[in-house]
């Protein structure tokens, strides 16, 4: 019998995009094929060559991928395949993520390039910016530097009045994706003379533009990252994207709209990555049995596989609070940083997990394994740090924990609409305000199960050391903060674990598996703020109580085992 988790998993021989409408089914599919058809041998040699992506870049161009899939429903020229959809968005992030990260980045790095564009109140821009994307252009997103790396609070791109009502560019940005390529390239600067918010400009600039010079790629891979220099770049009045606070929202708000999508090309690379080992570990005979005979094996292939369920059952609800969002319901970001810090670091685990399980397989040439190894490592750090996002996540705590509010529960949405509301999200500021519905409630309904249960008990306990304490959970010792952080983000994370559950009508066996994992994460995280030396005595003490033991369930195991083992086989990329 097909379980949903079975559907779950991407399998490139038969993907169901049912939920999109034709045209976006006809691109994913035809994303699909042109991978497929260039196989594995090609991909990988292109990857340890560090071949430029111009074939893919062409391929996007010729089916005009990137205009269709993200151009808003407001500068379509009335094309109604044309809008700004964040689930179909999710969806080409995880396909293209299924065949590396490499071809997965130029898409990523155009939506963020995009971001201050769709957010900019000049019209002229916005028109010039859709035909670009119409012709085949991508985009670039000029925020960091060298010096500074993505501190927008300094920078050294300057902007001098030129006595015409416009401004001469100079300066150097670093780290940016298609920056030797893009048409479109939303720069971060400020002007001179100018100080504090009032200072910041985003603009428009073409590396084309005989005033922009490509110095390198800062990366040895067929990535193109850029460092560039503008020298005396001509800035007209029609290029001003954003212009002081304004600009600083529109460089934090793409942020919220454009890494967002990490965590789906981390599923992408994880699912093809669970495909190759299985079908490496269990044909394969060591000291007389198949490598999956041995319990470790097995072990580290259930956790592997409950993890990326779960990953996939978080960032699949994660969307729908994003497309739901409105000036009243900003739940969205919370749940924006845990995609970038949480499902990228469980990215890491389960390639870890199957790394460990097909030993040296895993560094051989012709192995996909050896590109998710290096992929994945990227992910949790392409926004900031963890610690970074856990900082931002540290933020919601007590409301989330202690100070629920009504909501209606947030449908499921598949729908085609354009998610016009994430270009005009407004300040960034007032997080602090943001309230959430009642954890709790997604726990309750399915308290049956045995470790959600387990797991409630310790998620109450967490809210318990905050409402007697709160102070010592946000003191001076961001390394305690951080732990507690993680701590924190297991409970935001299994909620939302569990409202797509539902959704879908997961079955119990792989929820109190994925569950058992969570309640074993959290007795780790506990042990390490045990450890803390700043811990307090009731910190210490709470977490000696937080370590405990999942409930074990033999069967349960092997009956999750058996779906992982009824993988090997399922797909195996086009040679």
């Amino acid at each position: 019998m097909t379980q949903v988790s079975d559907t779950l998993l991407l399998d490139p021989n038969h993907y169901s995009a049912d939920r999109f409408d034709p045209e976006t089914r006809r691109l994913l599919r035809a994303t699909i094929d042109w991978f497929e058809s260039r196989g594995k041998q090609r991909l990988l040699a292109d990857y340890h060559g560090k071949v430029f992506y111009a074939d893919f870049l062409a391929f996007a161009a010729r089916e005009k991928l990137f205009a269709t899939m993200l151009t808003p429903a407001a500068n379509a020229a009335g094309d109604p395949d044309k809008r700004w959809d964040t689930a179909r968005i999710a969806a080409m992030s995880e396909v293209l993520g299924f065949y590396g990260l490499n071809h997965w980045y130029p898409w990523q790095v155009t939506v963020l390039g995009l971001g201050p564009v769709w957010q900019s109140a000049n019209a002229d821009a916005r028109v010039r910016a859709a035909g670009l994307l119409d012709g085949g252009a991508v985009a670039a997103f000029g925020l960091s530097e060298r010096a500074h790396g993505a501190d927008i609070y300094s920078t050294d791109l300057v902007l001098t009045p030129d006595g015409r009502g416009g401004f001469a560019a100079s300066g150097r940005k670093y780290y940016i994706g298609n920056g030797n390529c893009a048409r479109i390239v939303s720069v971060f600067g400020r002007v001179a003379g100018a100080d504090g918010p009032d200072a910041y400009v985003f603009f428009l600039a073409d590396s084309e533009h005989p005033d922009y010079r490509v110095i390198r790629n800062v990366v040895p891979s067929q990535m193109y990252v850029a460092e560039f220099e503008l020298d005396g770049y001509p800035v007209h009045a029609d290029d001003i994207l954003h212009t002081g606070a304004d600009a600083f929202s529109a460089a934090l708000n793409t942020v919220n709209i454009g890494k967002f999508n990490l965590c789906f090309g981390g599923i992408g690379v994880c699912t093809h990555a669970l495909y190759e080992a299985i079908n490496h570990a269990h044909n394969r005979i060591l000291f007389g049995h198949p490598v999956t005979d041995f319990a470790h094996v097995r072990r580290e292939f259930v956790d592997a596989y409950a993890r990326l369920i779960a990953m996939r059952l978080f960032s699949d609800r994660a969307v729908d609070y994003f497309r739901s969002a409105t000036p009243d319901d900003r739940r969205y970001l919370l749940f924006n940083p845990v995609t970038k810090m949480k499902v990228t670091t469980e990215a890491q685990r389960v390639i870890t997990l199957l790394s460990d399980i097909v030993a040296a397989k895993g560094f051989e040439a012709d192995s996909f394994l050896p590109v998710a190894k290096v992929d994945v490592d990227g992910l949790p750090k392409l926004e900031g740090t963890v610690a970074v996002n856990l900082a931002l996540i540290l933020k919601f705590m007590p409301a989330y924990l202690l100070d629920p509010r009504d909501f209606d529960v947030v449908p499921t949405r598949g729908d085609g609409a354009d998610d016009e509301f994430l270009f005009r999200q407004g300040p960034a500021s007032g997080l602090g305000r943001i309230r959430f519905h009642d954890w709790r409630r997604a726990y309750r309904e399915f308290a049956a199960v045995p470790n959600v249960a387990a797991f409630t008990e310790l998620a109450e306990s967490l809210a318990g050391l905050v409402a007697a304490d709160p102070a010592s959970t946000t003191g001076a010792d961001l390394d305690l903060q951080l732990a507690i952080g993680e701590l924190f983000t297991l409970v935001v994370y299994g909620g939302l674990v569990l409202e797509q559950a539902k959704i879908v009508g997961l079955d119990t066996d792989l929820l109190d598996q994925i569950f058992d994992i969570l309640v074993r994460d959290f007795a780790a995280g506990a042990t390490d703020l045990l450890g803390k030396s700043a811990a307090t005595d009731t910190q210490a003490e709470w977490a000696r109580t937080a370590i405990r033991r999942p409930v074990v369930d033999t069967n349960r195991f092997d009956r999750v085992w058996q779906r992982v083992a009824a993988l090997s086989g399922a797909y195996e990329m086009t040679p």
